[in-house]
């Protein structure tokens, strides 16, 4: 399983109602694990009928696991109104345009940029991860200003492929 792979999940994780999902292999263990219940979302409750003299039961009903096939694809959805493609944060962290304080930014608008190319490191738990762009063209817009904390799937840049 690579990295797209377990980002591909997670994202499905949490846009649907999907608890919990265990991965095992010999080579790894994954759990992710989604949105649990709280005062606002109560779990489905399905009443039973009984015998009048005896307490009315409860049985929580939990829906059956989708399942997801990990070997397709991901596939980029732009999200503006042309061809544009969005490169999106696949981590949770602090963005920033430059390796270092004293270097120059890896992208500015307008440049022209190649597959695998860094656009920007995003630092989490003190780790600095270069994100890299999945396709080439040219940076159209930045979405986030240096230094600013992002949020996993969150917009980064707007990209015009060639």
């Amino acid at each position: 399983m690579n990295f797209k792979q377990i980002q591909q999940l997670i994202k499905f994780v949490s846009k649907t109602d999907v608890n919990e999902v265990t991965i095992e292999n010999k080579d790894f263990k994954i759990n992710i694990k989604g949105k649990s219940f709280n005062d606002d979302t109560p779990p489905k409750v399905v009443k039973q009928s009984v015998a009048p003299v005896q307490p009315q039961q409860t049985t929580v009903q939990s829906d059956p696991v989708p399942v997801v096939n990990l070997d397709s694809q991901p596939v980029i959805h732009p999200e503006t109104p042309s061809n544009l493609v969005t490169i999106k944060s696949p981590i949770i962290g602090t963005f920033y345009r430059k390796p270092s304080p004293d270097k120059d930014n890896f992208v500015n608008v307008g440049d022209e940029i190649s597959e695998g190319q860094p656009l920007c490191v995003i630092e989490a738990m003190k780790l600095f991860n270069e994100i890299e762009s999945d396709i080439s063209g040219k940076i159209v817009k930045i979405l986030v200003d240096d230094a600013t904390p992002v949020e996993f799937d969150q917009p980064l840049f707007v990209i015009d492929p060639n």
